[in-house]
């Protein structure tokens, strides 16, 4: 019998805000103060689910850059085309993951799909920023786009089941490469189903309510956009859905090093963040066509 891992903390969103026309999101991580206690992730968005009406113009985001982290992008409903200064380019549909490390630097976009955008509809997706320790920041970037058929279904008792994006569970393996040793999951419960998941000890973990009503640990959780910090300490939690449910469990080993952010950056030093903003202005980091 694993030891259970036990609730240290309960957070709901710090913040609701448009990211460019295209994503109303409501930030679970850092807006409310959660920070290094669950490196190496930075930062989590969600967003929607919103309805959007059928339009001829594309929304989303313009050119932006980034420094020094990945952007792991998971879709639910909608769909995203995205494009980068590497040259990469596709659209994620419902069930896919894109993994970008920015690394040294990339420039790129994320705009509604264009049939998504023809015909309009519900829109819900995560956006979870993960930090590369220092000796990785500078390396060269690069892209995974994950497939929902590459990625492995784990049953987990009858109603229950998690796929695993990144990291492994009973023996599946995630798709994701990453340069830390971390589990990222994507877990849907029907009411009255029940799940023992085994995590790591000494490692940062959380689990986010993204919709549904959930007993996690013995804490009843319950709408949209709620975090749940595990302990340190154990080897497992257990969830009970008292209603259709999805969730995403995020552990991983914390990077115990500096953290300097500006907007799209995220170094080890002031300075190293001044060198970034120099390089983007430079062109350095590349441009899009």
């Amino acid at each position: 019998m694993n030891t259970q891992k036990s609730i240290v903390s309960v957070h709901e969103a710090g913040s609701r805000h448009w990211v460019g026309d295209g994503f109303p999101v409501r930030n679970l991580f850092p807006s409310n103060g959660v920070g290094t206690e669950i490196s190496p992730f930075l930062m989590l968005d969600y967003a929607g689910p919103a309805a959007f009406e059928p339009s001829e113009k594309p929304r989303g985001v313009e050119e932006h850059p980034h420094r020094g982290f990945e952007t792991v992008t998971i879709a639910y409903q909608g769909s995203v085309d995205h494009r980068d200064s590497a040259g990469n380019s596709g659209t994620i549909e419902p069930g896919d993951v894109q993994w970008m490390t920015a690394a040294s630097g990339v420039v790129h976009e994320e705009m509604h799909g264009r049939a998504f955008t023809r015909q309009g509809g519900v829109f819900e997706m995560v956006q979870l920023w993960v930090n590369l320790p220092a000796k990785d920041k500078m390396s060269a970037p690069k892209y995974q786009s994950i497939t929902k058929d590459r990625i492995p279904a784990v049953a987990l008792g009858e109603g229950a089941s998690a796929r695993v994006i990144a990291g492994e569970l009973n023996g599946a393996r995630g798709p994701a490469a990453t340069f830390t040793p971390l589990h990222v999951w994507d877990l849907s419960m029907s009411a009255g189903s029940k799940a023992e998941l085994p995590l790591p000890a000494g490692c940062n973990t959380a689990v986010v309510l993204l919709r549904g009503a959930v007993t996690i640990a013995g804490k009843a959780l319950d709408g949209e956009a709620k975090l749940a910090l595990l302990s340190k300490q154990g080897e497992a939690v257990t969830v009970e859905a008292s209603a259709d449910s999805l969730l995403l469990v995020l552990s991983g080993e914390p990077i115990n090093e500096p953290v300097a952010s500006y907007g799209p950056f995220v170094m080890n030093t002031r300075e190293e963040i001044q060198q970034a903003v120099r390089d983007y202005h430079a062109g350095k980091m590349g441009r899009l066509g």
